[in-house]
């Protein structure tokens, strides 16, 4: 399903420009509402509705890429286009593997704020 993921913290801090406070933040902030995320995407999914999926999809692509997982920010944009075309029916294997992204991104923080 997932691929295994690790914290890239060089590369972040680098986008963060070296600033371990705001990584920090933002570290928490994600531990705080990643579960957020999975269940609005799932959620959207359940109901067949293509415009808020594809925006959880969209708001979800950012979140990962920030915490530099390229794999679950490029599912996210497949899916995010997937749903904007209507394609909701080939969306349940990709939304549980963005679940899955969401899930491992928030294990490493957790490892690496412990």
């Amino acid at each position: 399903m997932a691929d295994k993921f690790e914290l890239d913290k060089t590369l972040i801090l680098e986008r963060l420009g070296g600033d371990l406070d705001l990584f920090g933040v933002m570290a928490d902030m994600y531990l705080q509402d990643w579960g957020n995320y999975s269940r609005q995407i799932g959620e959207a999914l359940a109901a067949a509705n293509g415009p808020v999926l594809a925006r959880h999809a969209h708001t979800i692509k950012s979140l990962l890429a920030t915490f530099a997982d390229q794999t679950g920010a490029a599912l996210a944009a497949r899916t995010e286009m997937r749903a904007k075309e209507g394609r909701i029916e080939e969306l349940s294997g990709p939304v549980a593997e963005i679940q899955e992204r969401l899930r491992l991104v928030a294990v490493a923080l957790e490892k690496e704020l412990a």
